[in-house]
């Protein structure tokens, strides 16, 4: 059935922007990550900046730099792309919305999705039929 209306389906895809707050953590995040770098390849410790001592951790980061180095990048970038992450797969037809993952919490099951857009194809189809028969 959703092969007659192949013509009329327009697939885009955008971004959803997460929560200010989160953007500008995952922003904060990025920067310090590149800082925290940087400290590690020239052997600086931060921390006697501050008259304290450095942690075990950093440490172990000075006398193995390379899988450091690895570490923060790795981590660092699954957190920010945690925080960048929205989950939104949003539906809409003809500039209606149709479907929100963000307001109904699931994906939709491809036998849902399919009844959605032949129900709203359908509608349209009445619609546009409707309009000619009065003109």
């Amino acid at each position: 059935m959703l092969q007659l209306y192949t013509e009329y389906i327009r697939i885009e895809g955008d971004n959803y922007l997460p929560m200010p707050l989160y953007r500008h953590f995952a922003s904060f995040l990025s920067v310090f990550k590149l800082l925290v770098l940087g400290l590690i390849i020239i052997g600086r410790d931060p921390f006697a900046l501050f008259g304290m001592q450095a942690p075990g951790i950093w440490e172990w980061g000075q006398g193995n730099k390379i899988y450091a180095c690895m570490m923060v990048f790795f981590l660092s970038n699954m957190i920010e792309n945690q925080l960048m992450s929205t989950g939104a797969f949003e539906i809409t037809l003809n500039d209606v919305p149709v479907w929100s993952k963000l307001e109904s919490g699931h994906l939709p099951s491809m036998q849902q999705l399919v009844q959605i857009l032949d129900n709203e194809m359908k509608m349209n189809v009445h619609m546009n039929t409707g309009t000619h028969h009065h003109s």
